[in-house]
């Protein structure tokens, strides 16, 4: 378990060794916080960070939507980067 800021996350997915909780808390922002999800991906050797509502949010946009994560990666992020994929489990 996480805990950033008020909010617990646990790692759901950690794409070839990608988690870094240091380089986490050097780049979160607390406009993450109102995400279910925040996937982190690693280019030229800086961590961004994505926040992901859940499936079932119908006000989320459609491509904010967790299950769009497959096509985020193909598109946005470097082919075969290494991620990581935190989900929000409790917040303060």
């Amino acid at each position: 378990m996480i805990e950033l800021f008020g909010s617990q996350y646990e790692i759901i997915e950690d794409n070839r060794n990608a988690f870094d909780a240091e380089a986490l808390e050097a780049r979160y922002s607390e406009i993450l916080k109102k995400y279910d999800y925040i996937v982190g991906d690693w280019g030229y050797n800086q961590l961004r960070l994505k926040g992901f509502y859940e499936t079932t949010n119908k006000k989320a946009a459609y491509d904010s939507r967790i299950n769009m994560l497959d096509d985020y990666l193909l598109e946005y992020c470097n082919f075969g980067c290494a991620y990581f994929v935190l989900k929000k489990i409790k917040e303060k």
